[in-house]
């Protein structure tokens, strides 16, 4: 007995100090990648630099749409997709609906811990549904944008070319061309794509509403909202929610205006949130149910070869390029003007159109320091996105501004801001920026080549892109929305009026921001 006991005590001490090693292997292998979590720019989505992007991406608004509009898949998106989008619904569509979303939702509250809590982490990906609408709404207002985007002639009434204006606006043609895309080209993995109701968390109404308000005779134009309007909410899933899980892209603040009233309840793409009543009115639009997405910039990316490259000539201190005089709050142009004017090194200019004025404007952007970004006819402005992508530090004088993606990123890391009240004053904006320390400017530029790739619109849609953040920012509004689906479909006549967004408060940029 003793000697096989000492023999089983020997193995042990022959195996210890290899079970030991390997231990130590592991227990460095989880501090190293502990580590390497914990030290990254942020916590909750690791920021790469804008040099990680894919050369593979189309990232031109036109050449993407050309290649779309022209390729196989045209072809065979032009057969019938097995889906149950359907034209006239009885209500007895709905109740079935209803109790087969039941069913979904109990499936997996039961059978998955993660649920209703999704996120990137998370075991299940978000799942939209994408109505087939008739081509009229879709395909037929692609080729009508392609087949005349070269008349640069073509002005609004306040002189900004029109075609260059649904460019900037296109975010719904990203994110849909993204979502139909086959599974097996798709790299975001966080969203799907699903063919069954009753599946989805949420619907996508691929109603090109940009194009079809500048591109067609306003009466055609209004009709066809008229047509969208009922054909949407003719849906069994529109009847069920009122709305409230889909999704419109409305991202033009004129884009239909005529009927947007009446499906007030979807979540609207928007580029801010105007809420001085001039372009929504009051309970239209809400941080709670809406998102605000980038304009798609109007500049090539300026990498960190670029911004390094560019550093020793960035010799004007305040640039800005545009229209001087704007209505509503973009007033403030004409008095940055005119306290701004005359001043060394800062550049004042009044924007041209067409490829002259693209060029003229990254060229000022790539010599500067800051740029100015005040508010335009809303309290947005793409120039807030092309100065971020040339590397240029944005000065955002717009005090009822609401940006993109804010619940990820934090704006204070590339952006300053002013109030408008301060910034008219006379020499305070400039002093303001002298005082920002060498230091200060290379590490926001720095940083805005990190955040550049946040606000590139591509397809394949990208990781850490513009898409990809909308899915982010949609996941983490679901449970919102079901909880207020399940108030309304309950909430009897004598019980108190639903919450609406009306009396809440607007954002405000505070006084002493410059202090």
């Amino acid at each position: 007995m003793a000697g096989k006991h000492y023999s089983s005590s020997g193995n042990h001490r022959t195996r210890s100090p290899i079970l030991l090693f390997i231990f130590s292997l592991l227990a460095l292998s989880l501090l190293f990648y502990i580590f390497s979590v914990f030290s990254s720019p942020s916590h909750s989505i690791p920021i790469h630099t804008s040099q990680n992007l894919s050369p593979k991406a189309e990232y031109s608004f036109v050449a993407s749409l050309e290649e779309f509009l022209t390729s196989t898949s045209k072809i065979q998106r032009s057969r019938k997709v097995s889906d149950d989008t359907v034209g006239t619904i009885h209500e007895e569509a709905v109740k079935k609906l209803d109790d087969m979303i039941w069913n979904k939702e109990t499936e997996k509250l039961y059978a998955n811990s993660f649920y209703p809590a999704f996120s990137p982490l998370a075991s299940s990906a978000l799942r939209v549904y994408v109505y087939e609408m008739p081509p009229k709404f879709t395909d037929d207002l692609l080729w009508l944008f392609r087949n005349t985007y070269r008349e640069t002639s073509n002005l609004t009434s306040n002189g900004s070319p029109v075609h260059r204006l649904i460019e900037q606006h296109s975010i719904d043609y990203w994110l849909w061309v993204d979502l139909i895309a086959p599974e097996s080209e798709r790299l975001l993995k966080n969203v799907m794509r699903v063919q069954r109701q009753e599946e989805a968390d949420l619907f996508y109404i691929p109603f090109f509403t940009t194009i079809s308000f500048f591109l067609l005779e306003k009466r055609q134009c209004k009709a066809l909202y008229r047509e969208a309007l009922k054909w949407v909410t003719d849906q069994p899933a529109w009847k069920q929610s009122e709305g409230r899980d889909h999704i419109l892209p409305v991202h033009h603040p004129w884009s239909f205006k005529s009927v947007r009233r009446f499906m007030k309840n979807a979540i609207w793409l928007l580029p801010d949130m105007d809420s001085t009543g001039n372009w929504y009115k009051p309970g239209q639009v809400s941080l709670e149910k809406d998102l605000i997405l980038p304009y798609v910039p109007n500049v090539d990316l300026c990498d960190e070869k670029c911004l390094s490259e560019s550093e020793p000539r960035r010799s004007t201190l305040l640039f800005f390029r545009g229209r001087l005089k704007r209505n509503a709050g973009g007033k403030i142009r004409a008095k940055l003007v005119a306290e701004l004017s005359g001043i060394e090194g800062v550049v004042i200019e009044e924007g041209t159109a067409g490829e002259g004025g693209k060029a003229a404007a990254q060229n000022g952007m790539r010599k500067s320091i800051f740029c100015l970004c005040p508010a335009g006819d809303t309290p947005s402005s793409a120039r807030l996105f092309d100065a971020i992508v040339s590397g240029c530090i944005p000065v955002i004088v717009s005090d009822e501004l609401e940006l993109p993606f804010e619940g990820i990123l934090d704006y204070r890391k590339i952006v300053l801001f002013v109030s408008s009240s301060e910034a008219v004053q006379p020499g305070r904006l400039v002093t303001f920026l002298k005082s920002i320390t060498p230091a200060q400017i290379r590490a926001m530029q720095m940083n805005l080549a990190k955040y550049s790739r946040h606000f590139l619109y591509s397809h394949p849609a990208q990781p850490l892109g513009p898409e990809d953040l909308v899915w982010r920012m949609m996941a983490g509004k679901l449970v919102n929305i079901k909880l207020h689906t399940r108030r309304s479909q309950r909430v009897v006549k004598e019980s108190r009026s639903l919450c609406t967004c009306e009396c809440k408060r607007a954002n405000f940029t505070s006084p002493g921001s410059l202090s």
